[in-house]
């Protein structure tokens, strides 16, 4: 006698299960567009003219593309001076946090001293602290060392940060310690391995890195403006937002102002979507060990 077997049973195919699928995608999209909603506004309305700028109902697509707007805010604003200024300060920021961040991670993550969970435990202490809270001390500080109005003062309080410290630590982890006491082992010292063997396997947390620090430098704004009293140091958010302020300058025109906001997150735009694919990567592998 034999015994049949069961036969198999199979998953139903149901519309829900269907419909699932296009269903994320239309919640997902949907999102996309309530969060890139007001972006949309703005660059559109970089290029309306005054009349569809107050338009109601409003008008989301100019009918007339006009950079009237834009040739105003250069008329009135020095904006390449302000422009550079940022330029320069967010560069050398997001470049001593690369070099810097990524030696203390290294340290923490791969060599053997004495109070180094220590260290790290003050990082990640340093992680807690509100920013706004040590607006003063550096004031303070920065005063004594006569670096106000200067680019080293604004530079140099935002060198390193305990956030890039702690993703290029959690990144390193992930080098195999063997690979380093190779190297070692064929006479390979301690700088050599740092540059020619770890910073090029960690190039997608350098990618990450440089993305948050560039944004955060070139869109910080309480400090620039407590730091420089001298207008030809204001960065562009300092000088457009006291641009916007001053009605004998900007008189309630809202296309120059949205024609300066655009321009201050063009170049943090252009950023991410070059290192979008390293950016993605770092993002998902810096807490693996």
């Amino acid at each position: 006698m034999t015994v049949g077997r069961a036969p198999a049973r199979t998953a139903p195919t149901g519309a829900p299960r269907n419909l699932r699928r296009p269903l994320v995608y239309a919640l997902l999209s949907l999102g996309l567009l309530i969060m890139s909603a007001p972006f949309l506004w703005m660059a559109l309305s970089s290029f309306k003219t005054t009349s569809e700028l107050s338009a109601s109902p409003p008008v989301w697509i100019p009918t007339e593309w006009t950079l009237e707007n834009f040739r105003q805010l250069l008329d009135k604003l020095d904006l390449p001076l302000y422009f550079m200024n940022s330029v320069i300060v967010a560069v050398l920021v997001t470049v001593s946090n690369l070099v810097f961040c990524s030696m203390l991670g290294y340290a923490l993550a791969k060599l053997r001293f004495v109070g180094r969970n220590k260290i790290f435990g003050v990082v990640l202490g340093a992680l807690m602290v509100p920013g706004n809270l040590m607006l003063l001390p550096l004031f303070v500080l920065m005063s004594k060392l006569k670096l106000i109005d200067s680019y080293a003062g604004l530079v140099l309080p935002f060198a390193a940060g305990a956030f890039g410290v702690f993703l290029m630590r959690q990144f390193m982890q992930s080098i195999p310690d063997e690979l380093l006491e190779a190297a070692r082992m064929d006479g390979a010292g301690e700088w050599y391995i740092f540059w020619r063997i770890v910073m090029p396997l960690v190039k997608p947390a350098l990618a990450t890195l440089s993305i948050f620090t560039f944004l955060g430098s070139w869109n910080n704004f309480v400090w620039p403006l407590i730091a420089t009293n001298d207008p030809d140091k204001y960065t562009l958010p300092v000088a457009l937002a006291t641009f916007a302020t001053d009605p004998n300058k900007a008189g309630g025109s809202n296309g120059m102002l949205m024609a300066g906001a655009f321009l201050v997150v063009l170049p943090v735009l252009v950023l991410f979507i070059a290192l979008q694919r390293h950016f993605t990567q770092g993002i998902a592998t810096a807490g693996m060990k």
